[in-house]
This record gives C-alpha cells, structure tokens and sequence, in this order.
C-alpha cells in the first residue's frame, strides 16, 4: 500500500504512520518540517494555511491518504479536491464532539450533529471537525472513512493529559483523585486507533465509526491507580467526593485531566455506542499497558513532554491540590 500520510510527525499522525512502516507500506509524509517524521518516509513539506502550500501533492497517486486536521476545513476541502482523482481512500480523524451536545449515553454515529461547512475558517473544535468531514465526503464519497475518537492516550501525547498524572503520581504523597473510583472511562490508546484505522481503510470500509473502548473498559480508578503502580507506588491516590471539587472550583477535564462528574457532560463524553468499530475488528488494550508504555516513552524525554501551542496545559496547581486535600 502506498500511503500519504497529511502531518505524520506528532502523536496520532506519527502512531499511524508507524503502524503503516510496521507494515511494510510506502508512506509519504507531507508536512510544515517543524519536526522529523519517522525514519523510513517520504518527506515533502508544505503549508496546508499558506497560498500554494499544496504544491508539492500537485503530483503523486497513493492508495490512501490519513488526515489528522483539526483547523479550518477549508484546508481538509482543498486537500481532498486536489486529491480525489489521485487517491484510492480518504481518512479524516475526526471526533465525537462533532455530535450536537448534550448526547445521550449510548448513542451511536447516527445522532444529531453540530453544523459544520467545509468553506468556513475556523470557528470552534466541534464545527471545524463537522465541516472537514464534509469536504472529506464532499470529494471521496463513500470511499470517505470517518474515525470519530473521543479521548485519546498514549505514547507521543502532545495535549498533556496522561502525562500530567504521571508525573503528579511520580512525584508521590497524598494526592487528589476525582472520584467515584468506579467512574466509567471511554478513551483510545493511539496505537489501537492507527492499527484499526488502516485495517479499515485496507479493508474498504467507508462513513463515520465511533473509535473509543467499549462503555467501562476502564474507570478513573484503574487509569489512576496503574498511574500510581508504574510510577513506583509512592503516590497515595485519596479518592475526593465531586460535591468537594466543585466546592473548591477546580475545573473538570482541563484541571482534572480526563474526569468529569458524573452528569450530561459525562454521557456525551464517555457514552458513546462503538458495536460498529468493534465489529470491523477494533481490539483495546488494557489501560495497565497504555500507562506503562506512557510512562517508559515519558521517562525517555526526561519526563517532559511534548505540548501543542494551541492548547492550554492542563493540570492542577499545587494550591488547588492543598484546597482539595484539606491541608
């Protein structure tokens, strides 16, 4: 297979771009050169935002293209029309929030979604990854695959997320854990993602698929406590009641990395039906693995990790902490 992979160089785009050398694809990886891509691509540069920035995808056929955009879909609109006539497949990774909030628990890709235009600048997260399906579609059809992920974890994590709580367990004592222990969690280890991602486009599979872990294949306690575990078990978790954190007003999901209360937030976050991915073949690992191979890959960057400039990072500070523990 021949694959253009459209950035390829940071955490989703790198993992597919992995798992598609691990196959023995060709890949071509078309990005800005702010960072190297994987050994063993194709490199060509451009600006998808700048006049002319797709002049170097002006030649090339490929027998799928992976798109991880998440600005103005203008961009993604652009790339697929100059691409239609030149690609078997086009892979946009979208999201679960392009589903009109509140969603139910248990909805599946049919349900309401937000607006979106494929001709629009950027306008806010949901909208953006709304209108980039469409211009997906718009150009590819059926042969459009949709991946809606919701929260995504793993090795290459340039949002915060997990490594917030990995290093906040490394550093040890008592520390905050937004309970109830048994809260349901539903996220993707990237590396799942990219291997379904191309076992379905392999496979000729087309439209939207919610690509999350099943309802419980995780909760707050065993993300924390694997965290706790694999940082050498001198963090003491003290499992906080939500009425507490809402007391003290330390924010869900952004000060509170992945937790939110149970509630409508919750059900649209963490609710979505995945029969279909599972049954076009998505295997979840357990969170046990996807925090250790976290933390191996953290350690590695002197456990700093990488942070997108266009998202705040998130994390408690050490008063909220204090607040939160009474001290």
């Amino acid at each position: 297979m021949k694959l253009l992979m459209l950035g390829g160089t940071e955490f989703v785009g790198r993992a597919i771009t992995e798992d598609a050398l691990d196959r023995g694809w060709d890949v071509t990886v078309f990005h800005r050169g702010h960072h190297a891509p994987p050994p063993g691509t194709t490199a060509v540069h451009g600006d998808r935002t700048a006049p002319g920035g797709l002049a170097a995808l002006a030649e090339g056929e490929w027998d799928l293209v992976v798109d991880t955009w998440g600005g103005a879909p203008t961009a993604v609109r652009d790339s697929a029309r100059l691409l239609a006539d030149r690609v078997g497949r086009y892979v946009y990774i979208s999201s679960r929030s392009v589903h009109a909030y509140p969603a139910a628990a248990g909805l599946d890709e049919d349900g309401p979604l937000v607006e979106g235009s494929p001709d629009a600048a950027s306008v806010a997260y949901a909208e953006d990854k709304r209108g980039s399906e469409i211009a997906a579609v718009d150009a590819f059809g059926d042969r459009a695959l949709l991946v809606r992920a919701g929260l995504i974890l793993g090795p290459y994590e340039n949002v915060g997320r997990l490594p917030w709580w990995l290093n906040r367990t490394a550093r040890g004592g008592p520390v905050p854990a937004p309970g109830p222990h048994g809260l349901p969690l539903q996220y993707v280890d990237v590396r799942d993602l990219a291997h379904w991602t191309l076992d379905a486009a392999e496979a000729g599979r087309g439209g939207p698929y919610n690509l999350v872990s099943p309802v419980g294949h995780a909760t707050i306690g065993s993300l924390l406590e694997a965290c706790a575990t694999v940082t050498g078990g001198v963090a003491e978790l003290r499992w906080t009641d939500p009425a507490r954190i809402e007391e003290v007003g330390v924010q869900p999901w952004t000060e509170l990395p992945a937790w939110m209360s149970e509630g409508e937030m919750h059900d649209h976050m963490y609710g979505a039906d995945v029969t279909k991915a599972l049954a076009a073949g998505l295997k979840c690992r357990p969170v046990e693995e996807t925090v250790a191979d976290t933390w191996a890959w953290l350690q590695e960057l002197g456990r700093v990790a990488p942070q997108r400039p266009d998202r705040p990072a998130p994390g408690m500070s050490a008063e909220q902490e204090a607040a939160l523990l009474g001290l």
